[in-house]
């Protein structure tokens, strides 16, 4: 599986809705809430040579309350 990484960021006040949201939908493996100009932090796997572009316009920006994100691919884990 390949890793990656979304910082998003929420429609005022509605953080906790698109947690709630992406949890329900079981397409994350973990979420954090965040400082800074994002609100959340959400990690996701695809099949190796799976399109993480795809996967994300797909599946994360259909969420309601989303108003930007920052996919982060990530290389090698230490």
């Amino acid at each position: 599986m390949t890793p990656f990484f979304v910082l998003i960021k929420c429609q005022l006040g509605r953080a906790y809705e698109v947690a709630t949201e992406l949890a329900d939908a079981e397409i994350a493996s973990e979420i954090y809430s965040t400082a800074g100009d994002y609100d959340l932090l959400a990690k996701f796997y695809v099949e190796p040579g799976g399109d993480i572009g795809h996967f994300v316009n797909e599946k994360v920006h259909r969420i309601p309350g989303i108003q930007d994100t920052k996919t982060i691919i990530t290389f090698k884990a230490f």
